[in-house]
């Protein structure tokens, strides 16, 4: 009989401290390193990126991130996981195109078939669609990265107007090049680059994937992929339960079973059920450096497992996480969410510390949120999914 090993709380938190590169020795300033240890870094809060970025640096700025997305093109934003939009190295994206974006793609095509249909204009949806493609395409390699605006002036037939939700009291209409260069990015043949506006801003140029990174994101065998993609995840999330993984894959029940099985990965003990880890993955991890970190709302170690018990307390998830559960701006010591930060319109960086953690942590908080006032200078944002407790905190 083969006893499978325990992983308590503690480990895991060491576990979390160290994979995460939130302890001081593990700190670096390689951003794309500190992105391909964490699979991916969630981009649908452009804000999120810079500062889980900066969060893991040894000297936080905001100058890396930025060249390694739009000068030397070794980090990129895709939609993938969840449907969700990411910052993963091309190698990364390309596991995560295979293993989630595919099986995306061909729903927001079925949408978008559907919702050109309802538009009372256009005869032949497919048709139509597959011209649009086409120009769209012919056009980005002839301009360059460029907005969705300028596309849809430059494509006149990417001007017709769909639909969206036209029975609901909330339904809208919108030009069809917003959802032609949405359908286009999940089939993976078109990326977001440098946005139109600051670091902060949410719209993007677009440019074809190809003229962008040398091969595009094509490559991997679907299964394959899944395989790979649970591998590295289980690297930086492991000790996870495979209902973690299926909740952060978005896969389904056995979708995620047959990945485990293809990376070989080992059953282990946990407080609350069996986890898994990497086969390579087995030996015992040290107590970790004491460390004490402020992370932006949806960084991945808050959005890194669905069962988050060993890592948050009822308490404070009421706090910290919305209805949806989306994780607000956070404060860590070693391995425990214990409150959450916002930044007032006058700059300040105004932290709630929510459980008792001592004189020297509690110092040392503070110092983080000075630095982190600091790097953010005269940038001013709103996290766009805040802690419910942000107002109360805003309030003081």
């Amino acid at each position: 009989m083969v006893v499978r090993r325990f992983i308590d709380v503690t480990e895991r938190r060491a576990r979390l401290g160290v994979r995460h590169r939130l302890t001081a020795p593990e700190r670096t300033d390689d951003v794309v390193r500190i992105t391909d240890d964490l699979v991916a870094l969630h981009s649908t809060d452009p804000v999120s990126v810079y500062l889980s970025a900066a969060a893991r640096m040894e000297h936080p700025s905001f100058e890396p991130l930025e060249t390694a997305l739009y000068d030397d093109h070794s980090l990129v934003r895709h939609h993938a996981m969840r449907r969700t939009l990411w910052v993963l190295s091309p190698a990364m994206a390309r596991l995560a195109h295979a293993s989630s974006t595919i099986g995306l793609s061909k729903v927001q095509r079925r949408l978008l078939i559907t919702l050109l249909g309802q538009s009372g204009v256009i005869d032949d949806p497919e048709s139509w669609l597959v011209a649009a493609r086409a120009d769209t395409l012919a056009a980005l390699r002839r301009l360059g990265p460029t907005t969705a605006r300028r596309l849809g002036k430059e494509i006149p037939a990417l001007g017709v107007k769909l639909h969206l939700d036209a029975d609901k009291s909330y339904g809208a209409e919108v030009a069809a090049h917003t959802r032609v260069l949405l359908w286009l990015g999940f089939e993976g043949e078109i990326v977001r680059t440098r946005p139109t506006g600051t670091w902060i801003s949410g719209e993007y140029n677009w440019a074809a994937t190809d003229s962008w990174i040398d091969g595009g994101l094509s490559g991997w065998d679907p299964a394959e992929a899944a395989g790979e993609m649970t591998r590295q995840w289980l690297r930086a999330f492991g000790p996870a339960t495979a209902a973690d993984l299926k909740w952060w894959m978005g896969w389904t029940v056995a979708a995620t079973r047959a990945a485990l099985l293809r990376c070989g990965a080992v059953e282990v003990g946990l407080d609350d059920g069996t986890g898994w880890i990497d086969a390579d993955d087995t030996s015992p991890v040290a107590g970790s450096d004491p460390w004490v970190a402020l992370l932006p709302s949806l960084d991945p170690s808050t959005m890194g497992w669905k069962q988050r018990s060993w890592y948050l307390s009822s308490e404070l998830a009421q706090a910290c996480f919305d209805r949806n559960g989306n994780g607000g701006p956070t404060i860590w010591v070693d391995g425990e969410i214990v409150g959450s930060w916002v930044q007032r319109p006058s700059g300040e960086i105004v932290v709630g510390v929510l459980t008792d953690v001592g004189g020297e942590r509690r110092s040392a908080i503070d110092d983080r949120a000075r630095a982190l006032q600091e790097l953010l200078g005269e940038t001013r944002f709103r996290a766009r999914f805040p802690a419910p407790v942000q107002a109360t905190l805003l309030a003081r």
